[in-house]
């Protein structure tokens, strides 16, 4: 172990990339505070920082053959992959919904006396969309309300639950299949 902690970046790089476990214990420790430091700095909190951090380095492991020692120190290429983790978040975070579900609206008096039959016929209908959605398995459910309800695009629902982006896409497909089937509704 104590001739890991002397070898240099690059060397400890490519043992990471390999999977040898002292190389890789020893190549997070010697860069963990300067990528979470960025991270905590660029995103200001420090539960996301730690995130950004951890997929940082699995991008590292991931991509350490892309590394190109002309282009500059592996500090300075993992920095940067810390950056653009942290760039990506905070842009997911600026497009996403502050609050997943929306507040209830007010009921507000409406000029007039409401129509009974109106609001009976609306009534049904909402109840009927609530149980064809009670129908779907529970990923289609989440997925189809996080789309539709929430304003994500599948890309971001992807990369919100990890899960590959056609998938997201069957998954939303399918939902409004069985939502068109139940409810009657001409998928033309």
């Amino acid at each position: 172990m104590e001739g890991v902690w002397q070898a240099s970046d690059e060397a400890l790089l490519a043992g990471y990339a390999t999977g040898d476990p002292d190389a890789a214990r020893t190549f997070v420790r010697r860069f963990q505070g300067r990528v979470t430091g960025l991270a905590l700095m660029m995103t200001r909190d420090r539960g996301v920082a730690d995130e950004v951090a951890q997929d940082a380095f699995v991008r590292a492991w991931r991509y350490a053959d892309s590394y190109d020692a002309r282009r500059g120190p592996v500090g300075g290429w993992l920095l940067g992959i810390a950056r653009n983790v942290a760039l990506d978040r905070m842009r997911v975070a600026s497009r996403r919904p502050a609050v997943l579900l929306p507040e209830p609206v007010e009921d507000v008096a409406a000029e007039g006396e409401p129509d009974t039959a109106d609001t009976v016929a609306e009534h049904d209908a909402v109840a009927r969309l609530v149980a064809s959605l009670d129908d779907l398995p529970p990923d289609q459910r989440t997925t189809l309300l996080a789309v539709t309800l929430h304003g994500l695009s599948a890309r971001e629902v992807s990369e919100m639950h990890g899960v590959p982006l056609g998938t997201v896409k069957t998954r939303i497909r399918l939902a409004l299949h069985k939502v068109r089937d139940r409810l009657g509704v001409d998928a033309r």
